[in-house]
């Protein structure tokens, strides 16, 4: 390989690392905020689950719609990315997916998608699943209008009594380098389930680990006008906080992955450079180890 050829390719190799070593420090900071709003949910979520565990041991409320089961097709909202450059990010949700529907042994026509995110809509969609509602997920904030497209498409296909229970499957934050993708049910609703959405929130390991452990809940309630109007409300809120939960948790593991993706790559691009740089300087010491042995030999030539 020439010197000019080697040259132009260490060049080549630190933009590459200056634009990595970038893309690591902006997603590390839309990591963080991503989280930041999990975190400001979590007390109005807590709050609604403090609600639902004191006012859902009667019997007339467990025959709410939404807290029962019901036989039908299952709704599955599936969250990915559209954008790339995040390790396995999308492979290893696709890969839950899968194995949920083999363990549940549902078949193809037992599942309406709503796919959030262009990779896990065509992943599925190409396979023969009816996929409802693709949408997309661009950007790096959390819509709310998304997240009432698909509760709101939840609710109707489960009053027209079209599915009978439904799940969310996305990746969920852990820390900053452990992401593991989980499987949560969304109906029928239970005071266990949403519990566990709200110990999710906080994650295992980093600077908000711990946060909001053993909040104090209020001793009674005055409930107005009844208990079950309260429901009626507040089941539809529940589901809202649940998708609402899944797409932060989701869009804090994608900023996470690409950081520590970029991160590895601005380190390999640093190796590359380095052993570029060796490779250059003994190509060079050849080139002037050949010439100089060519002036000598002329020299004696001469003689």
């Amino acid at each position: 390989m020439a010197l000019k050829h080697i040259k132009l390719k260490i060049q080549s190799v630190k933009k590459t690392s200056t634009v990595t070593r970038a893309m690591e420090a902006v997603s590390a900071v839309k990591m963080r905020k991503a989280q930041e709003r999990a975190l400001g949910g979590r007390a109005y979520a807590a709050a609604a689950l403090t609600i639902l565990e004191r006012i859902s041991g009667s019997q007339d409320l467990q025959q709410q719609p939404l807290m029962q089961k019901r036989e039908g097709k299952t709704a599955v909202v599936l969250i990915t990315s559209d954008k790339g450059l995040a390790g396995a990010l999308n492979s290893n949700v696709i890969r839950a997916m899968e194995r949920e529907i083999e363990s549940r042994g549902l078949g193809k026509d037992d599942i309406i998608m709503l796919a959030i995110g262009r990779r896990g809509g065509d992943y599925f969609l190409n396979r023969g699943y009816i996929v409802r509602e693709k949408i997309e997920n661009i950007s790096d904030n959390v819509s709310e209008k998304d997240m009432h497209r698909v509760t709101d498409q939840l609710l109707a296909m489960h009053a027209a009594g079209e599915i009978g229970s439904a799940l969310i499957i996305y990746m969920n934050f852990l820390s900053t380098f452990e992401q593991k993708p989980v499987v949560r049910q969304l109906l029928p609703i239970t005071p266990d389930l949403v519990r566990e959405m709200v110990a999710g929130i906080v994650p295992v390991k980093g600077k908000y680990a711990g946060i909001g452990q053993g909040e104090a809940r209020p001793a009674t309630y005055t409930i107005e006008p009844d208990a079950e109007a309260i429901v009626k409300v507040l089941m539809p809120r529940l589901l809202n906080i649940a998708v609402y939960h899944g797409l932060l948790e989701a869009k804090a593991s994608e900023h996470s992955a690409r950081m520590v993706a970029m991160k590895s790559a601005t380190d390999k691009a640093k190796e590359m450079a380095k052993s570029l740089t060796r490779t250059f300087n003994k190509v060079r010491q050849a080139a002037i180890t050949r010439e100089v042995s060519e002036i000598t030999s002329g020299i004696e030539a001469m003689k």
